[in-house]
Order: C-alpha cells, then sequence, then structure tokens
C-alpha cells in the first residue's frame, strides 16, 4: 500500500512478519497473527485468540496505544458504506462492556468490506 493510499485512509493487508515482530512482546504463548489491515497510520489485527487495534498517536507515531479485544467481547459490529455526500466509510464495533463502539473511518468500501470479512470470520466462531 502506497503512501498516498495511506494518507487518504484506505486499508490495506499488511505482511504479517512485520505485524508479529512489532506485536513479539504483547502475544501470548501460541498467539499469531492471522490477517492484520493498515488505516491510516493504524493498524488492526487478527489474531487467533483476539483483535489488536493499534493506535498511533502524535506527530511521529512513536507513542501507540495496544488495545485488546476478546472476540467473546464483541456483541455486534456494523460496516457503513459512504453514499453521494458521504465521503467516509465506517466500521463501528460494540463490545460487551461499553455503551459507545469502537470507530474506524475508510475512504474506500471495498477496504471496509474486507475489514468487515475478517471481524465476522473471527467474532463469529
Amino acid at each position: 500500500m502506497g503512501l498516498f493510499s495511506g494518507l487518504l485512509g484506505n486499508a490495506g493487508a499488511v505482511e504479517l512478519a512485520d505485524v508479529e515482530a512489532e506485536l513479539a512482546a504483547f502475544l501470548a504463548d501460541g498467539e499469531q497473527a492471522e490477517q492484520a489491515f493498515k488505516v491510516l497510520r493504524d493498524i488492526i489485527v487478527f489474531t487467533n485468540k483476539r483483535l489488536v487495534l493499534i493506535d498511533k498517536q502524535g506527530i511521529t507515531g512513536s507513542k501507540k496505544e495496544y488495545m485488546s479485544v476478546p472476540y467473546r467481547s464483541i456483541v455486534r459490529f456494523s460496516a457503513e458504506t459512504k453514499g453521494h455526500f458521504d465521503l467516509e466509510s465506517e466500521l463501528l464495533i460494540w463490545l460487551s462492556s461499553t455503551n459507545e463502539p469502537i470507530r474506524k473511518t475508510f475512504s474506500k468500501d471495498s477496504n471496509i468490506v474486507a475489514v468487515q470479512k475478517a471481524l465476522a470470520t473471527y467474532a463469529c466462531r
């Protein structure tokens, strides 16, 4: 995925080796990344045990938040595609312990479909 594509909010698949190297200290024994998508600077990682949302913060992106979401905590999710006047798509994930959903914004519908499909695969087991 090119820099221009990433700046536009397009989600693209990420090399699993790169993701596992970044998450090495955070993965449990026997856990491995199976799919990963990059949106702007953030990364959405599907492991065999949980969803990991990596939020790069600050100007340099050196500060990072690693949000871990067990699949069993996901109670529902939705993908909202863009319309004629709405230029963005949005993925919403509701967790059992929160009232407000986690929101991820995309600029291309085709990319949000791939992430939603992965979410359905892992959360609906």
